[in-house]
């Protein structure tokens, strides 16, 4: 019998930006169920890594395999239409729509109303307090209410891949706790996240997998447990 191709896999991963070389020929796969974590220092290429998988900017050179079909030249709408969703640092919500419109936005390529209404109420479940401002401007959330938002959004297109670029960034440590539940949760259900965070502690203690980036190359790469008690994790990215 043949095993499953992984959710994702990247080979070689180049991106340029002029002359300089953001991504140094990147390497990482996502098996299903498996929530895999991309800790780095700033400016290591983290965001550029998800942006360039989910096909928001140009591939120089290397391959982007979802679910086995390699999607590495397609525009980002088809990539969502084959099931990946980004959910990317700053959120990206609209601000002058409410958080039902930002919601149905999510589905945008779904056409089955009556589960574009049943799935709203999944991702109201999920965060209760976006079903009380559900008629509210997204504008006037809190950043808290606004990444929840960011990911409720992601998931109305069902994807079986959620990119997360950043969700706890300046959270409250409370709200951090909460949508790290809801991750988890998420993942439980079925679907794969990568997860780019500045929390390695957090981050590392959710991953199934962990890849350290440098300057744009993976450097070390194993278990969320491994890298939770690797020395050289422990000094660079956990304060220790």
């Amino acid at each position: 019998m043949t095993a499953s191709p992984p959710v994702l896999e990247v080979r070689d991963l180049r991106v340029r930006y002029g002359a300089i070389e953001a991504l140094r020929g990147v390497n990482l796969q996502v098996q299903a169920g498996q929530v895999v974590a991309l800790i780095g220092a700033n400016g290591a290429g983290k965001s550029t890594t998800l942006r360039a998988i989910s096909r928001m900017i140009p591939v120089a050179a290397g391959t982007v395999e979802l679910l086995g079909e390699d999607v590495t030249r397609l525009a980002s709408h088809q990539v969502v239409a084959r099931g990946m969703a980004h959910a990317p640092e700053g959120r990206g919500i609209f601000l002058n729509l409410t958080v039902r419109e930002n919601l149905l936005l999510g589905a945008y390529l779904r056409d089955d109303r009556d589960e574009i209404v049943a799935d709203a109420d999944k991702a109201y479940a999920l965060f209760p307090i976006l079903a009380e401002r559900r008629e509210q401007v997204a504008g006037t959330l809190s950043g808290g209410e606004q990444q929840m938002l960011a990911v409720a959004r992601a998931l109305m297109s069902r994807p079986k891949l959620l990119l997360l670029d950043e969700p706890s960034l300046g959270l409250a440590p409370q709200v951090v706790e909460k949508i790290f539940a809801v991750l988890r949760e998420v993942n439980e259900g079925g679907v794969a996240l990568l997860l780019v965070e500045q929390n390695a502690h957090k981050a590392l203690q959710l991953a199934h997998r962990a890849y350290v980036l440098e300057t744009g190359q993976i450097v070390m790469s194993g278990t969320g447990r491994e890298l939770l008690s690797s020395p050289e994790v422990r000094k660079a990215y956990l304060g220790e």
